[in-house]
């Protein structure tokens, strides 16, 4: 980012530090802010109150349950071994007891005066309804500070509609997802505080560290954040040394922190990419310490000085990062198999490309970038005319490259959507001061009315189910997750009746039959078990003698087989003879003895017999 010192002069005090702005958040409307988690939690408790089962239909939900309930069944706070999943020894997990935490103590709590099945059913109502409250106060919070009262009514508009339409914040939805961006709210919270403020900055040093350790997906977000701070040191140095450094030392204090409070002594020295390793940790308590030592040294010495330290703080970042991680500068699925890449990864919705989405539902392409594309032409428009330059660049320098994510894997649009409501009401509330200045004018109305349309994925996501409708086909994002017939407790039930074994099925399958048994899976959509994962596509793949071999050695007992499941499907087309091609035709080999399941069920279920 390059600017002049004038421009930084007129930017900043507009935004973010005028005596009307602070008022404005002191006398904020809180009824306002309290109106808006009540119409997101009701919304979300009528969506609760009508689905069919108390867990929601991701997979990660219901493995996140599996998890919580062996924490609470006495496995160790260390121990993240998932031992009924993969071959024999089980599958070291990536995920955080930071989150597995709160869900427990919440079950525990509702286990003191109901029965184990309602208590866990009342915390997973509760949990993602209690995330609300952060996400809503976060984004309240960002928007006063970058203009006032106005601007953080219309962007709590635009996080209620935005927060409605997430299924995250629906009852049963237990994965990290939620976590996540409750903690980036509070992230850009704390950022955008009037230039300086220490407290502001620690708040986001302290959400941006636990992010890192929530989960890997932020960690661009976090990264960037931190470099946003430094920049802004270092071109304004004394009035921005509080909070750089508050920043700085928040930030490698709460990762170290969450390290020690959640990695295992024996596994102190490890690397992975996916969690918090090592690897993030030696990053971020670097960068963070990096950056307080710089601004601890050189803030009241020049500008040419200031960047100059940042330079060799950068250093010796990228030092650490390439001396201690390297692997983790590359794509953490870039050495699956090839075999798992083909059937598993690329048929992975959220890890999808753009490219890919075109081609599979291009309905999503207006829902998941559209208000992210215009937010980051709305930052360009601004920094181009030097209108509050400074917050447009900050803002730019998070949407940008979040949208270039979001093209390799469309899982990033969540975070796009919701990083365009801070620099979209901002230009909807200017617009709407311009059209009450100008009442005459109906096109200072038409912009507002307009541009605040626009700004809202939901929006864009009714548009094309409208336009779907019309053409007859079915591609549409408003239909939400469907789960299959197969994962049904019911489908499930005879599973569970037969003693403790091994099951191979789909990998779609896996955590709904943890869930709902007592065996172990070979596999689920987790990229830690490439082996089980491997084992079940052989297996599928293999001729009836080859899958019989392959089920003796791998010790499977039961096979269980859903023929609507898309994985089977394509296993079944590239491997015609395969096992399950055949159990497609109705065919079932000697060795395998049909379980006694309900008329014409969805998942059927077989003994292997040797």
């Amino acid at each position: 980012m390059t600017l002049s010192e004038p421009d930084l002069r007129n930017a900043e005090p507009a935004a973010d530090t005028s005596p009307k702005t602070k008022r404005a958040w002191t006398h904020a409307p809180w009824v306002a802010v309290l109106l808006a988690i009540l119409v997101v939690a009701i919304a979300s408790v009528v969506a609760g109150i009508r689905a069919t089962d108390y867990v929601g239909a991701d997979n990660d939900d219901a493995m996140r349950l599996v998890e919580v309930r062996d924490f609470l069944a006495g496995q160790g706070w260390f121990d993240m071994m998932q031992y009924r999943l993969g071959l024999d020894g089980g599958t070291l997990m990536h995920w955080s007891r930071l989150v597995d935490l709160p869900i427990a103590g919440l079950i525990a709590v509702f286990g003191l005066f109901l029965q184990p099945e309602p208590s866990e059913a009342a915390a997973l109502f509760l949990w993602p309804i209690l995330l609300i409250v952060p996400v809503v106060i976060g984004v309240a919070k960002a928007c006063s500070n970058i203009g006032g009262r106005q601007t953080m009514m219309i962007g709590l508009v635009l996080i209620v509609l935005s927060l409605i339409s997430n299924v995250r914040f629906q009852p049963g939805n237990i994965d990290h997802h939620n976590v996540q961006l409750a903690l980036i709210a509070l992230l850009i919270a704390g950022l955008t505080d009037p230039l300086g403020q220490r407290s502001g900055h620690a708040l986001a040093g302290v959400m941006a560290g636990l992010a890192v350790a929530v989960g890997v997906e932020t960690t661009p977000l976090v990264a960037i954040a931190g470099i946003v701070v430094a920049l802004r040191w270092a071109w304004h140095g004394e009035p921005m040394d509080g909070a750089a450094r508050a920043f700085g030392l928040s930030l490698a204090a709460t990762v170290a922190a969450a390290f020690l409070a959640t990695t295992p002594p024996r596994l102190y020295a490890m690397v992975t990419c996916d969690n918090l390793s090592l690897g993030f940790f030696t990053i971020a308590t670097a960068g963070g310490l990096a950056l307080y030592l710089s601004a601890r040294s050189t803030s009241r010495r020049s500008r040419n000085a200031r960047i100059l330290a940042l330079a060799a703080s950068g250093a010796v970042v990228a030092a650490v990062t390439v001396s201690i991680a390297p692997q983790c500068l590359q794509n953490p699925l870039a050495s699956l198999d090839p075999l798992l890449k083909t059937l598993w990864l690329e048929r992975v919705q959220e890890a999808q490309s753009i490219v890919q989405m075109v081609q599979a539902m291009p309905s999503y392409l207006g829902f998941g970038f559209a208000a992210g594309t215009i937010a980051i032409i709305v930052c360009l428009i601004r920094i181009w005319r030097n209108d509050r330059r400074e917050l447009h660049l900050v803002f730019l320098a998070l949407c940008l490259p979040t949208l270039a994510i979001s093209m390799l894997q469309i899982r990033g649009t969540t975070f796009l959507n919701f990083l365009s409501i801070f620099p979209l009401s901002l230009a909807v509330s200017d617009l709407r001061t311009r059209a009450h200045h100008e009442p005459k004018t109906i096109g200072a109305e038409l912009a507002f009315a307009g541009l605040m349309l626009v700004s809202i994925p939901s929006v864009w996501a009714v548009a094309s189910a409208a336009v779907a409708k019309v053409a007859g086909t079915d591609d549409t994002v408003m239909a939400g997750m469907e789960q299959s017939a197969c994962v049904a407790r019911d489908a499930i039930a005879p599973l569970a009746d037969e003693p403790a074994g091994v099951v191979a099925a789909a990998s779609n399958l896996g955590a709904s039959i943890l869930r709902f048994t007592h065996h172990r899976v070979l596999t689920a959509p987790y990229h830690r078990n490439p082996a089980g994962m491997l084992a079940e596509l052989n297996i599928g793949l293999g001729s009836t003698e080859v899958g019989k071999d392959l089920l003796i050695r791998d010790g499977v007992t039961l096979l269980a087989f859903c023929a609507e499941d898309g994985q089977t499907s394509l296993i079944a087309e590239r491997a015609p003879d395969g096992l399950y091609a055949t159990l497609g035709r109705g065919i079932v080999p000697a060795y395998l003895q049909p379980v006694t399941t309900p008329d014409h069920p969805a998942l059927k279920i077989f003994r292997v017999i040797p």
